[in-house]
């Protein structure tokens, strides 16, 4: 018998343990548990109305590292997969460490008051883990996740000397509404306005944020602009495959989403600095997620596909390769199995498929991890089965840019 918390009741939470209810062999107790316990218990319905199973729900702010930990130890959960925001991994961390449980998360920490993304904060953490037999598997949604296990997939079957990493991803969706951010507002403006980085010949190299951009036909979607931008994915990645010369991350916006963004940015609403407000202090960006669309109810009107892959060139056996292997996923398709779009399936999934490899013992270990580290081939049979099937072509040359 398996006992799972969840933490975190939005898209990609709700996408997760209906996806779990699916594997009752492997998620035998799941429980899902947020801030406010109506959205669990509205989740736990759907879960039972689709798949006959049922799951425990609790109310838990995740800041509190002492609350959390004794629902740990109540609900006995061997593994705890964070699905909050990433402000709050490392209270959540310290929970599994205080009530000895493992952890999963899908993105890296990150300080509340600062847009700064790296892992080591996290890799910090690596002798508390190993000193008590514990295991934390980072990063396991789509990019990272997925992409990193791409990448090891292709380092051990397809091209052994790998010189350059490109991770694409595609969003080719239409919602409807005239400006909406398909995961946490506050993390995607966070993210998409920061500066960019990308790692060429051994050193990070930062350009302005949207500066760069390229037109990539993606399959099933078509033609796209694409812009570079950092993700977190890059810092493993090139640390655990320190032959990479150089590695990028891409992805695509429309030019309303530029437009309305840009306004943002202008008039300060896109700013994480206090301002004071009739006596009140209060976060811009914050405020402007409270009046933006739920990125957790856009599934009802969303059309069209995601396109998210990586694309390596190298040497294999003397010759040289590039390899392309990515996965598509349709938003309609993924509202019908699950009641998600695909932005919050491509992550709950493989959030899943990181927590089954861990419940199974296929990936097993003591200490902090990062995808990459394990055999990709287990993981990469789980998307075939469970929603992601991936699918890998040889280009004829390496990219043009």
């Amino acid at each position: 018998m398996t006992k799972t918390l969840v933490i975190g009741a939005g898209g990609v939470g709700s996408v997760a343990v209906h996806k779990m209810a699916m594997l009752p062999e492997i998620f035998t107790d799941v429980t899902l548990a947020s801030r406010r316990q109506i959205k669990c218990d509205e989740i736990a319905q759907s879960v039972y109305a689709r798949t006959g199973q049922k799951i425990d729900t609790n109310e838990i702010d995740a800041d509190d590292t002492e609350a959390t930990a004794r629902l740990i130890e109540r609900t006995g959960a061997q593994l705890v997969v964070n699905l909050a925001l990433p402000y709050q991994d490392l209270s959540i961390m310290d929970a599994c460490l205080k009530a000895g449980a493992d952890y999963l998360d899908t993105a890296n920490y990150e300080p509340r008051d600062e847009a700064k993304f790296e892992y080591s904060w996290q890799w910090a953490y690596q002798e508390k883990f190993a000193k008590q037999g514990l295991m934390a598997l980072l990063g396991s949604g789509f990019d990272p996740g997925v992409t990193n296990v791409f990448t090891a997939y292709t380092k051990k079957h397809l091209i052994e000397d790998m010189q350059t990493l490109d991770i694409l991803d595609c969003n080719g969706g239409d919602h409807g509404q005239h400006f909406a951010t398909n995961f946490n507002p506050e993390i995607n403006i966070r993210e998409v306005t920061a500066p960019a980085r990308h790692w060429d010949q051994g050193q990070w190299v930062e350009t302005a944020a949207l500066q760069d951009k390229q037109v990539f036909d993606f399959p099933e979607v078509g033609q796209r602009n694409m812009y570079l931008m950092y993700h977190e994915e890059l810092e493993s990645l090139t640390h655990h495959f320190p032959e990479l010369k150089r590695a990028r991350f891409w992805m695509t916006f429309g030019e309303a989403y530029l437009k309305h963004l840009e306004v943002l940015q202008n008039i300060g609403m896109t700013s994480i600095e206090p301002v004071n407000y009739e006596g009140h202090e209060i976060i811009p960006l914050q405020f402007l997620k409270a009046v933006l669309p739920n990125p957790g109810d856009l599934g009802k009107t969303t059309t069209g596909k995601t396109c998210i892959g990586t694309i390596i060139t190298g040497q294999h056996k003397g010759q040289q390769k590039t390899a392309y292997i990515y996965n598509i996923c349709d938003h309609e398709a993924c509202f019908r199995e699950v009641g998600s779009q695909a932005v919050s399936y491509t992550t709950g999934v493989p959030a899943m498929i990181g927590a089954a490899m861990m419940l199974t013992g296929k990936w097993q270990g003591k200490g902090v991890f990062n995808m990459e580290q394990f055999d990709p081939d287990p993981f990469m049979e789980m998307l075939n089965q469970h929603g992601l099937p991936y699918q890998h072509i040889l280009l004829d040359q390496p990219l043009d840019f």
